[in-house]
This record gives structure tokens, C-alpha cells and sequence, in this order.
């Protein structure tokens, strides 16, 4: 399965897709990327004066690429009427994110069994310095057909 396909079987678009590019993937983890764009919506209100990215939207950013993608690159074709999500995280932040900057996420499996997905995910800025950590899990959901 090529990277790119998996970002495009995501059941985000925009404004709320907040993968790039995945640059490497195995049966233990996944390595992807996001640059946070000066014109989100939510940089206009947290903070007024000095916008961060705010840690919802990171713990988020971590769950698409270092849960979500991993899932569907760990799954191939076979949850094409599932889709994995989020269940529990434990996130610590270090530092902010600020309009503009680049993230890397990296993601290590801890295990996936009975369709749930318990991953160790680190977030660094392009300065390498680790901006957040933890634990995310999620859960296969079947889709229905409406």
C-alpha cells in the first residue's frame, strides 16, 4: 500500500486533516507529518494575542497519523467499512505550536488485538525538540450503510 493512499481512505477533509505526508511505515509504527497553516480557524481565538495550536488539535494530529493511518497501513483493504476511533488518550505537552510550524509525529505500537489499536505517539517541531507525548487507543467501528 503506498502512503499516499492511505491518507486518502482518511474520513477527514478539510479543515479538519491534519496529515501531510507519512514517510515511513512497518508492523511496529508509522512516521508522518503536518505543517499547521497560519490561516486555521482556531488560531483567531486561542490566544488573541499570541496564537498557539491548541493541545486538543495536536492530540488530534497525533491520533490521525500515529493511530488512524497506522490502522488503516497495519489493516490494508481488509476495513474498508470500519473506521478506527479514538478511545482514550494521555497526552503531556512540553511546547506550543505556533501558526506555521511543522510537526513531526511518531508513533510505536503497543499492541492491536480484537480490533483495538493502543499506540506510544511523540510529537517534535522542526527543531526536534519533543513537543508532546503519550498514549492514544482506538477502536475499529464498523460503518454502516446509512
Amino acid at each position: 500500500m503506498k502512503f499516499r493512499s492511505i491518507i486518502e481512505k482518511l474520513p477527514y477533509g478539510e479543515p479538519f486533516l491534519f496529515v501531510d505526508e507519512i514517510h515511513e511505515a512497518s508492523q511496529e509504527g508509522m512516521r508522518g507529518s503536518y505543517t499547521f497553516r497560519e490561516d486555521l480557524d482556531f488560531y483567531r481565538g486561542h490566544f488573541k494575542e499570541v496564537p498557539i495550536t491548541p493541545g486538543v488539535i495536536l492530540t488530534e494530529c497525533c491520533a490521525q497519523i500515529g493511530l488512524v493511518c497506522f490502522a488503516l497501513f497495519l489493516m490494508k483493504d481488509s476495513i474498508s467499512r470500519s473506521i478506527m476511533v479514538l478511545s482514550s488518550s494521555e497526552m503531556e505537552f512540553y511546547h506550543a505550536v505556533l501558526p506555521g510550524e511543522g510537526v513531526e509525529v511518531i508513533s510505536r505500537k503497543l499492541y492491536f488485538r480484537f480490533g483495538k489499536l493502543k499506540c506510544e505517539v511523540k510529537m517534535y517541531n522542526a527543531d526536534k525538540l519533543l513537543v508532546c507525548k503519550g498514549q492514544l487507543s482506538g477502536m475499529l467501528k464498523p460503518v454502516s450503510d446509512g
